[in-house]
């Protein structure tokens, strides 16, 4: 198979890889909510709800990835017909050449010569053409999910694309900003109530013989976090091969201690979690967090199309699915049964314990603050990067290519755009099982769900009228009937609509 379009050999992986990659993008910050969030609904429905999520998120995959292949196939045909435009021309050519040596008797066997290459140059663009046409449906160029949306929505809806996946993205760096913020303030407070056992609240005060609240601590780190990464959105930041191995290697690191910790715990019969078995009323939040957590759907043409061999890129996606699923049951469940009371962010269920000041062993305080900086290390690689996606998607929406803008316009204030809306929200909250919820309940559903029907809708029609069926997409998702596709929008609707009855419930108790 020929080489993904803009991509050298040495940029392409193995189908193995990229899977892993998937997974690592899938396996971020929302798996850190949700222990706290199958706590609160119970073991029961928690269990049942995240595997019908599970299920629900694979199957508007592979719909992503037919529009993917869809998408190609369209490039494809239109290149076709601009061969073909050029053959024409050339037969055109050809002609002339032919006439005028006919009438010229002074012709040489050299111009002859260079009259038959010419003759031949529209059978070399058919011979092209034939062989693009196997290789309609081959995924080969990194079409992103707006590029998709402009090439098969109908005008406008595009823009509703962008809008909502701005509004997630938005959603993305207030988490950010709430899960460092927290994780800061916890590591530099050291206030200790008499009564050492009871919960800390944002009303108690940071540092002992002090007036600086948890809360001023929490939103003082949220202003410094801001303003050290912030100016990074100004600029033109990639993410590195080494940033993401680093990345990697902490996620993971810190993920194996915080279960092997659970595990220990539960061996010893130290855990003292008894969390319900079903609590409906909660099954909103469990919603919002578990859509989330497998949120992965807008990078997929950014992880696919480098992989070299994608033949059974589903089957590996399934398997892939299968495993992040087993993962999150081993995190939620050790964690839930170990803990009587787990916090919205689970890492800080590993903080040094208050009440055994100084009987603690150096290696496991070692462990606490590592886990506890977890958060601030990976979060603060990704941050810069989602801002600039931010950034660059606000301008694709507001700006047109056709005119020129001052500096102030295309330097400044899109970065700002980009920051000031997050940082306030922020500043207010620093539940981060709620922004999680309503992200993923609100945007996060809408891309994971309704743009994924919607794309392969719209794909399949485009395909069907320009190519016809008698070139078969080897991509195309097993999932086929239009009735899916409604079963999943209306899925989505009712969801939306759960989730908002239940806030306005929930706001209306306090």
């Amino acid at each position: 198979m020929p080489n993904p379009v803009g991509l050298h050999p040495g940029e392409q992986y193995s189908s193995v890889t990229g899977l892993i990659y998937v997974f690592n993008l899938i396996v971020g910050t929302g798996c850190l909510t949700l222990p706290a969030a199958f706590a609160a609904a119970g073991w029961g429905l928690s269990a049942v709800g995240i595997l019908l999520l599970a299920t629900v998120s694979f199957m508007t995959t592979t719909w992503v990835v037919e529009s993917m292949a869809c998408a190609n196939a369209i490039n494809h045909w239109r290149r076709m017909k601009q061969l073909k435009k050029r053959g024409q021309v050339a037969d055109e050519l050809v002609n002339r050449t032919l006439e005028n040596a006919e009438a010229d008797q002074r012709s040489t066997d050299t111009s002859e010569d260079q009259d038959e290459h010419e003759e031949e140059s529209p059978l070399i663009a058919e011979g092209v053409i034939e062989r693009t046409v196997g290789e309609y449906y081959a995924i080969q160029e990194q079409i992103e999910m707006g590029q998709m949306a402009e090439l098969f929505y109908p005008k406008v809806w595009d823009k509703v694309f962008y809008v909502v996946l701005c509004i997630y993205l938005y959603g993305d760096l207030a988490i950010y900003e709430a899960a460092v913020a927290k994780s800061l303030r916890d590591i530099i407070c050291d206030y200790v109530p008499k009564n050492c056992t009871k919960e800390l609240i944002d009303l108690d005060p940071c540092f002992k013989d002090s007036d600086l609240t948890r809360l001023e601590m929490y939103r003082l780190c949220t202003a410094a976090f801001v303003g050290v990464m912030g100016p990074f959105v100004f600029c033109n930041l990639t993410k590195t091969k080494y940033m993401q191995i680093l990345t990697t290697f902490t996620r993971w690191l810190a993920m194996g201690i915080m279960i092997a910790w659970a595990i220990v715990l539960l061996a010893e019969k130290k855990g003292d979690g008894h969390p319900p078995t079903a609590d409906i009323t909660k099954l909103p939040q469990l919603f919002g967090v578990c859509v989330y957590s497998f949120m992965c759907h807008h990078s997929l043409p950014a992880l696919i199309t480098p992989i070299s061999e994608k033949r059974s890129i589903l089957k590996l996606l399934a398997a892939d699915y299968l495993l992040i699923l087993m993962f999150y049951y081993l995190l939620a469940f050790t964690g839930i049964f170990a803990f009587s009371y787990l916090n919205d962010l689970y890492t800080l269920n590993f903080q040094p314990d208050r009440c055994k000041s100084g009987e603690t062993s150096v290696i496991v305080y070692c462990l606490q603050v590592f886990l506890l900086m977890f958060p601030v290390f990976t979060l603060s690689t990704n941050f810069p990067i989602i801002a600039i996606t931010l950034r660059n998607n606000l301008k694709g929406l507001c700006l047109r290519e056709s005119r020129r803008y001052s500096f102030f316009t295309t330097r400044c204030l899109f970065p700002l755009l980009a920051i000031i809306p997050p940082t306030l929200v922020g500043l207010i909250t620093s539940d981060v099982e709620i922004l999680v919820g309503i992200t993923g309940a609100y945007a996060g559903s809408f891309i994971q769900y309704v743009v994924p029907a919607t794309l392969v809708y719209y794909s399949r029609k485009m395909t069907l009228q320009h190519i016809g069926m008698g070139v078969k997409n080897p991509f195309s998702s097993p999932l086929q009937h239009p009735a899916w596709l409604i079963m999943i929008c209306v899925w989505a609707a009712l969801c939306q609509a759960f989730v908002t009855i239940y806030l306005i419930e929930e706001h209306r108790e306090k």
